[in-house]
This record gives structure tokens, C-alpha cells and sequence, in this order.
């Protein structure tokens, strides 16, 4: 008899007992011929005769038979014993190969299609090995086919099916793709689905979407903006539908070639206005950490006219460090690769303050973050000098000797107070009780010695206009 050519299944294990490569090479020969010939047959009816007997289940159970007796499980303890899970084993075999001759019947209703999807979902909820047996067997393309039907009835089951076959299983979910469901699930979403479907086309991509191979192609798809929205606007029923939303979302944001089409759909400020929600804040700080990565994201959040003043906001949250460390992460981000200006803009949202508090009250990874983001701006901040005609130029950041230093700021200070004008000495003297109200507000949550609260020897030093960075 000819060898029968179906592909590699070197992956693929039947049960746990039995997996020896030889084992699984004798098995596959022996009865995937035998799958494709039965599958080809034209009439329907055929798949619901009595079972007669076939020389390939004597021949599946002489090669189960003789595994389970190499095998010297406790189970194979005599011949009896072996024969009963042979037959065991060949009878579980045959009923899979049932249900995905299901898939293929062309009745009317498509009654046994949804029979055949329902058992395929209950089937592989909870066995692995079930899963690689079925997609093996080709039940993939026919439930990919069940998507393009208009009946509820069968796009649901086969949705929730291919979901199962997915979970825990990479070479499934690259089959799934490949057999062209992202687009039969993009067709439904552009032809309205209910929620119930919508709901299954979410969970779907957000198991899909776990593959790194699949992040561009549903990325390019044009899914995305399903997906935001999915996000932004959740059935209010279904809470866990938002969820998978965002981690499909967070998933796809890991690949830097969807930023382009993420940040176009409007992620970012879907993102900015979740944040203080609690049940998605953590999460989606992760995807916006990855979609600063990339010019257009950073773009998005600079102009996002709040989004500053939000991060800074959650670097107060104590009581939630996981989101601190994201959010000056994000900061630190933008720091680094943004311009002159774009970090001009993150001083004068408050940021300084704010990551100084960090640095005492942080976790270890968000005090040296915030220390990384203070250096940043302290060094970007002695890079640039205004010449005599208003135009900014470069120099290097080098400090004059102290005693000569001390003396040209002494007569900057004398120069500067002679010709103040009394809005400025009173814009100075706010300046001055902000700074010493947020000392009093980092030393009082450190719960500190009052000692460490502002003396006059602090006081003292903020009395000029001018600023000075504080070592860290």
C-alpha cells in the first residue's frame, strides 16, 4: 500500500501513555490514509451506518496493544488488561474522527455541523490531547467554513470551537490563521453581529493575537478599530468582553509594526481615559508603554492635551506601585527620545516634584526610573543657553568652580532683585511656598522626623528665581 502523505505530525501525541516517536509514526501511517478516504466519500449518509469492521481498527489495536506492553505500565498486566485499553483507545480514536465527519455533512440545517462544532467545543475545553488529535484529523477548515454561514446557530458553535483549539496550542492557532479566519471574522463584524457573536470574535483574537506570527497579520487586518471600540464602548452584560479587548490590544501593541494602526484608531486616548479605572489601569499603562516605543505613539500622547498631567497623577498613587513603575517608565521613555520643547512641556506639567517624591517613597524599580528621568531633564537643562539675541544654543553642561560660581550667582541674585518688578517678586514668592508645601507633603508621607521638614537653611536657598538641581 502506498505511503499516504498528510504532513508533519511529529508534534502530535494521541495520549500521554503513548509517545514514543516510533509509536506515533506506525500509528499515523496506518490510519491517516484511511481518515482521507473516509472523508472523501459523497454520501452523507454513509457517516451514519453501523460501524462495520475495518482492517485499520484491528490494525490500531494490535499497535496499541503492543505499546502498552513495552510500556510495563501496571495497566498492562496481562493480555486481558491490555486488550481493554486498546479497545479503549481505538474506540476514542474513532469517535473523534466521527464528530469531525460531522463538520463535512451537507444536511439539511446544518443540524449535524452544529452537532459536530458543539462536541468539538465540549471535547477540547479541557484535553490537549484532544485538541492536536482533532486539528490533525482536519477539523479546523470545515469549522473556519461554518464562520461564512448566516445562522447563528452555526457560527457561534464553530467560534467557541475554534477558540478551544487554540487554547495552550501554537501550531492550532497558526492553523486557524492560515485557513483564513480573520477575515471570515471581519466579515461578521462588518455585517453586525450581536453581541453574543461580537463577544466570541473578541475572545477569538485575543487568543490569536497571542502568537508572535499572527501580531502583524490580524495587526494589518483591520481589526484594530473592532477592537478599540470593543474597548471604549463594552456590553454592559459582559464585562469580561473589555478585558479581552484590551490584553488582544496589549498584544498586538508588542509588535512594532501595528503602532502605525493602533495609534490611527485612537488607542491612546481610549487608554488615557481609562486610566483610574482600576480593573484596566494596570493593563493598559503595559500597552502604552509599548506604543511610546515608536515615534507615533509619543507623537499621540504629546498632543494629547491631558496626558501629562495624568501620568503625573499616577506617580501619587502609593498604593498602587505596579502603575507607578509604568507610568515613569512611560515618562522616562519620552524623555529620552523626545526634543527640547516635548520636555520643557513634561517640567511644566509638574513632573520635577512629583519624581522627586518618587525617588524617597517609590518601589526600588520606579525610584531608579524617576532618578533616570530627573538626570535626563537636569543634563538636557545644561545643554541649553539662551544667547544675547533669544536664540538657544548648545553647550556642554560643566559647572564653574564653586567659589566663583557663588560669586556670579550672588550678583545675579543683587542684579535680578535691584530690577524686579513687583508681579515678578510675588510670581517668586509662590514659586517658594509651592516648593516648600511639596518638601512638607514628601516628608510628612515618608513619615519622617520633622527635622527633615524644610529649615532656613532650605528656605534659603530657594529665595532666588533661579533653579538649581538637587543632587540625587
Amino acid at each position: 500500500m502506498a505511503k499516504c502523505q498528510r504532513g508533519d505530525y511529529a508534534s502530535f501525541r494521541l495520549w500521554p501513555l503513548f509517545s514514543a516517536a516510533s509509536f506515533r509514526r506506525k500509528l499515523l501511517e496506518a490510519l491517516t490514509c484511511g481518515v482521507s478516504s473516509q472523508r472523501r466519500k459523497s454520501s452523507a449518509a454513509a457517516a451514519f451506518e453501523s460501524p462495520k469492521p475495518r482492517p485499520r481498527s484491528d490494525r490500531l489495536r494490535e499497535l496499541l496493544r503492543a505499546e502498552v506492553s513495552e510500556s510495563g505500565s501496571d495497566e498492562a498486566e496481562g493480555d486481558g488488561e491490555g486488550e481493554a485499553e486498546a479497545q479503549r483507545k481505538t474506540e476514542a480514536f474513532e469517535e473523534l474522527q466521527r464528530v469531525v465527519r460531522w463538520l463535512d455533512l451537507d444536511d439539511n440545517g446544518g443540524d449535524r455541523r452544529r452537532d459536530g462544532a458543539t462536541e468539538i467545543r465540549r471535547l477540547t475545553k479541557d484535553d490537549a490531547e484532544a485538541r492536536e488529535t482533532l486539528a490533525m484529523l482536519g477539523a479546523i477548515p470545515p469549522l473556519v467554513g461554518m464562520l461564512g454561514y448566516d445562522d447563528l446557530e452555526l457560527q457561534i458553535p464553530a467560534l467557541y470551537a475554534l477558540l478551544n483549539l487554540g487554547i495552550g496550542n501554537d501550531i492550532n492557532k497558526a492553523a486557524i490563521v492560515k485557513a483564513g479566519a480573520v477575515h471570515k471574522m471581519l466579515d461578521l463584524i462588518e455585517s453586525g453581529s450581536p453581541p453574543s457573536v461580537s463577544e466570541a470574535i473578541v475572545a477569538n483574537f485575543l487568543s490569536l493575537s497571542a502568537l508572535d506570527s499572527n501580531k502583524s497579520i490580524i495587526g494589518s487586518s483591520g481589526v484594530i478599530p473592532f477592537l478599540v471600540n470593543s474597548f471604549q464602548n463594552p456590553n454592559p452584560s459582559s464585562r469580561q468582553s473589555r478585558q479581552d479587548a484590551l490584553r488582544a490590544l496589549f498584544n498586538l501593541s508588542i509588535a512594532a509594526s501595528n503602532a502605525p494602526h493602533l495609534v490611527e484608531s485612537g488607542l491612546v486616548t481610549a487608554i488615557l481615559a481609562a486610566i483610574g479605572d482600576m480593573d484596566v489601569t494596570d493593563r493598559s499603562l503595559a500597552a502604552l508603554s509599548n506604543l511610546v516605543a515608536s515615534p507615533e505613539g509619543r507623537r499621540a500622547v504629546i498632543r494629547s492635551k491631558d496626558a501629562l498631567a495624568i501620568l503625573v497623577d499616577v506617580l501619587h498613587w502609593s498604593d498602587a506601585p505596579g502603575c507607578q513603575e509604568k507610568a515613569v517608565y512611560i515618562l522616562m521613555v519620552m524623555a529620552h527620545k523626545a526634543g527640547y520643547g516635548e520636555r520643557t512641556a513634561m517640567v511644566e506639567a509638574g513632573i520635577v516634584s512629583a519624581l522627586l517624591e518618587l525617588t524617597l517613597l517609590g518601589s526600588p524599580l520606579a525610584q531608579k526610573r524617576a532618578s533616570r528621568v530627573l538626570e535626563i531633564l537636569r543634563v538636557d537643562k545644561g545643554k541649553q543657553v539662551e544667547d544675547g539675541s533669544g536664540v538657544c544654543c548648545s553647550v556642554p553642561a560643566v559647572s564653574a568652580p564653586l567659589s566663583i560660581a557663588e560669586g556670579k550667582e550672588e550678583e545675579e541674585e543683587e542684579r535680578d532683585e535691584m530690577g524686579m518688578s513687583d508681579e515678578k517678586k510675588a510670581v517668586n514668592q509662590l514659586v517658594q511656598q509651592s516648593l516648600q508645601s511639596n518638601m512638607r507633603r514628601i516628608v510628612k508621607r515618608a513619615n519622617l522626623p520633622q527635622e527633615f521638614a524644610p529649615s532656613e537653611h532650605f528656605r534659603s536657598l530657594t529665595v532666588s528665581s533661579t533653579s538649581k538641581s538637587l543632587p540625587f
